[in-house]
């Protein structure tokens, strides 16, 4: 008898970044406006993925102006350099931004290394354009880190097994958010400048929708998340559980619509939609606020990201005053979270009709 081979786990195949070749000089300007009208009339996506692709550009246009006939891994190293430098600008950690790119590109070996010194370097030095030089001042230093939380230094029994539930309802979640952009996916491929527009109008009603139901504020659904977030910590003792539920609900059904048809990155609503789910939490037995955001935020980053050491940092650099103490929380949350993820089955077309492989946020 032939021995049997393990199953194979089977990934998303949805929302994930991408790399592909730098983009052009000529297409930067495009990829720059798309992302600024995207963003600013309210999708519900990041500003990471076209950083990234405005980052790589760059790096891609300065080698070329130097030489013009640069080998073409000359260019995708500089190129890569320059994504490491954009990123760490946006999530105001360079360590964060260096571990959020290799674990992007799944680079290992030598070639780890070859893409790591470079880029290290290019988002360090990118960095001293806010933290500042000598007698230049810098721009400002900028965090993720939410302020005044309540002090927290030991997890229980309790938050561990919560740590699991959430690790398993996350995914679940996640593969609805996807089956949901991936069958929307196929209105807009067949007719784009008709169901766009429209689903721009579907997010803009969840968001009033939300507001006249609750007595919280639209820009709760609309947006990434980035700056609503440490808002909705700060004043998580005024939100209902109904609200909380609504938010995560209509959060969560914009970022899957905004998902299918713009152009945009998928981590900062992912840290959104995982803090509203800690604060959710924070009331249930054996839980609190700090444990609920770790295992949240962890869960539901590697739900939609399936970026795990991403995951469980952007979870710790977020709770930072606390940051050793939750982060066993965290990585369990995460590991389970990904795990699940794995063993789930693909996100699902319910509309039955051809549609492109991926809703992806590549750039």
């Amino acid at each position: 008898m032939h021995p049997v081979a393990p199953r194979q786990l089977r990934p998303f195949t949805v929302g994930r970044f991408q790399q592909g070749s730098p983009t052009l000089p000529i297409e930067l300007p495009g990829v720059a406006l798309a992302a600024l009208a995207t963003l600013a009339f309210g999708a519900v996506l990041g500003p990471e993925a076209p950083l990234i692709a405005i980052g790589r550009g760059l790096g891609a246009l300065a080698i070329r102006s130097i030489e013009r006939d640069s080998a073409p891994a000359a260019v995708a190293l500089i190129a890569t350099a320059g994504s490491f430098a954009a990123i760490s600008t946006l999530i105001g950690s360079p360590v964060v931004a260096a571990f959020l790119m290799l674990e992007v590109a799944g680079l290992g070996g030598t070639m780890l290394a070859v893409a790591l010194l470079p880029g290290l370097l290019a988002a360090g030095l990118g960095f001293l354009v806010f933290v500042g030089l000598d007698s230049l001042t810098g721009l400002g230093t900028f965090s993720l880190a939410i302020p005044e939380l309540p002090a927290f230094t030991t997890p229980t029994v309790a938050m561990l097994a919560w740590a699991f539930v959430l690790g398993l309802l996350c995914p679940l979640i996640g593969w609805l958010l996807y089956t949901i952009a991936l069958s929307v996916r196929t209105l807009v491929h067949a007719r784009r400048l008709l169901v766009t527009p429209l689903l721009g109008v579907a997010i803009a009603l969840l968001a009033i929708v939300f507001a006249e139901l609750t007595d919280q504020g639209s820009e709760n659904v609309l947006f990434s998340g980035q700056t609503q977030l440490p808002v909705l910590v700060e004043q998580s003792a005024t939100w209902s559980t109904g609200a909380l539920l609504l938010v995560i609900v209509c959060k969560g059904l914009a970022y899957a619509l905004s998902l299918s048809a713009f152009r945009g990155g998928p981590i900062f609503p992912s840290l959104f939609i995982g803090g509203a789910i800690g604060v959710l939490v924070a009331d249930l037995p054996g839980m609190s606020l700090v444990p609920g955001l770790a295992i949240g935020i962890g869960a539901m980053c590697a739900t939609m990201l399936k970026l795990p050491f991403t995951s469980v940092l952007l979870a710790t650099v977020l709770l930072s005053s606390d940051a050793y103490a939750v982060m066993p929380l965290a990585i369990v949350a995460v590991v389970v979270a990904y795990v699940t993820t794995e063993r789930l089955p693909p996100p699902r077309n319910w509309l039955g009709r051809t549609a492109p492989a991926a809703v992806s946020t590549s750039t």
